[in-house]
């Protein structure tokens, strides 16, 4: 007993050595003292009815068989898999639209201020939001605009309606009458709901005014982000444009692919979406099978970049599975829980690198080198440096950093690949794998690390006393 108590004690100082050298830095410490803003948000996007199907009492004419058919999701099923998408790391859920609809993605609304019953009742999607809150999860919700069902309860109104075409209306957005009721509807269901965003979905033919009148009235109503899924000129919390998308597919779905006009997606006053699938567009997997490339790896690539760069990430359901599917509703597929995690385990360790980096979030971005699959740049703020380095070529690449740029006496420590680097006649020389994303701390170099060695000291000598232990105690029992 004497020997696991000791050996116990020498292991338990051990981990607390080591524990002192991963304090927060100066940056997490003060990340309370500043308002938390769209760019600190990472957003997991998805549809309830392709999520999970936790309640039968609510599969009404449901046939999972069927990619055209409503596949039986829920609000209860979106909160039984909280750890989910909890271990991932996202600060938000887009949830798609839950109003009543006729079709399984919300894209044929028949109501803008009655929930959609398959997906549950106002209880349940209470709850679910109670239970992701308390840990820090906040939900956003699709409000359709312009397109709805020709079924829908504001369809009599004949003057309301630009055009119909196969059972789908579009509304005259330049009516004062539908503007007026889309404002109200909209008030009543962020007043009605504890959501942390709004996102406004087919925008149509709607004026730029009526835009921005409709943010003022929700945001009066309640303090919440509100985003658009469409291009516009109105003043959105961050910006959404199809070119800026379009880009990143572009440059991730094979090696050695142009990367001049990345850099320039991150431009402008306000934040811009980064993602690379949307809910109208093919997988990015099924682009990298298209160029006969490995999709993991050139969605790990892709994800990589997206999450460190400027900007406000926006991540499909599916696309940390490598879902495919050319175009909808093939593209839409029910969430597969038992894939192989390597993808979510990647999303996960940029993620918590991001959620503890107010740095890496919304820090200074300096290009360093922009060309064909190479990207390099730093994020820096007063209390933090990073170093972004995302070799997407197929051979290995060199970057060197003088001390003007990083400084004397510093270190560069590969948070992934657990590279080190420290200066050598005066250059910092940072060498990478093909296909790999790197991010690099920039710090003091504090030289040996003594209270690591000391730390590692002690589990080893307890390690080999034990052994030796138990070797003396075998033999003396052999010789009784």
């Amino acid at each position: 007993m004497k020997i696991k108590k000791w050996l116990g004690s020498a292991v338990a100082v051990a981990m607390l050595s080591t524990s002192l050298l991963a304090m927060p830095s100066e940056a997490a410490k003060k990340e309370d003292e500043q308002p938390r803003t769209i760019q600190d948000e990472s957003i997991y996007d998805l549809l309830i009815d392709r999520y999970f199907n936790q309640l039968k009492s609510n599969d009404f004419e449901v046939d999972s068989t069927n990619p055209e058919s409503f596949a039986g999701g829920d609000f209860v099923g979106l909160q039984n898999k909280f750890n989910y998408v909890y271990d991932m790391g996202f600060s938000m859920l887009s949830i798609g639209a839950i109003f009543s609809t006729e079709k399984y993605d919300g894209s044929m609304p028949t109501s803008h201020t009655t929930l959609e019953r398959h997906f549950g009742t106002q209880e349940e999607l209470d709850e679910l939001i109670k239970a992701y809150k308390k840990y820090d999860i906040t939900i956003m919700a699709d409000f359709p605009l312009s397109q709805a069902s020709k079924n829908h309860e504001w369809a009599n109104n004949q003057d309301w309606i630009l055009s119909e075409e196969n059972g789908v209306i579009q509304w005259d957005l330049t009516n004062k009458d539908v503007q007026k009721a889309l404002q109200e509807a909209a008030v009543a269901f962020v007043k009605q709901n504890d959501f942390a965003g709004l996102r406004l979905t087919y925008l149509g033919n709607a004026p730029t005014d009526f835009q921005n009148d409709l943010m003022q009235a929700i945001k009066k109503e309640k303090d919440i982000y509100v985003i658009a899924n469409g291009e516009s000129e109105a003043d959105y919390d961050a910006t959404f444009s199809l070119e800026t998308a379009d880009i990143y597919r572009g440059a991730f779905r094979n090696v050695n692919e142009s990367m001049e006009k990345l850099p320039q997606t991150v431009e402008g006053d306000k934040p811009s979406q980064l993602m690379i699938d949307r809910f109208d567009t093919s997988r990015f997997t099924f682009d990298s099978e298209e160029t006969n490339m490995y999709p993991i790896t050139r969605i790990r690539m892709a994800l990589g970049a997206l999450l460190t760069l400027p900007g406000v990430p926006v991540i499909q359901y599916g696309t940390e599975i490598a879902m495919n599917g050319e175009k909808e509703p093939y593209t839409h597929g029910i969430m597969n829980f038992s894939v192989d995690d390597e993808l979510q385990k990647s999303i996960r360790n940029t993620l918590q690198l991001r959620n503890e980096s107010p740095t890496l979030r919304h820090g200074d971005a300096k290009l360093i080198k922009s060309e064909d699959g190479l990207l390099v740049f730093t994020k820096e703020s007063e209390d933090e440096k990073w170093v972004i380095f995302v070799n997407n070529t197929d051979k290995t690449q060199t970057v060197e950093f003088t001390t003007e740029e990083l400084g004397e006496g510093k270190e560069l420590k590969g948070l992934f690949e657990r590279d080190l680097v420290r200066e050598k006649d005066g250059v910092y020389r940072l060498v990478l794998n093909r296909e790999i994303v790197e991010v690099y701390q920039v710090i003091d170099d504090e030289g040996f690390n003594v209270p690591y060695a000391v730390a590692l000291s002690i589990v080893y000598i307890a390690f080999i006393s034990f052994v030796v232990i138990v070797i003396r105690r075998s033999k003396r029992n052999k010789v009784k």
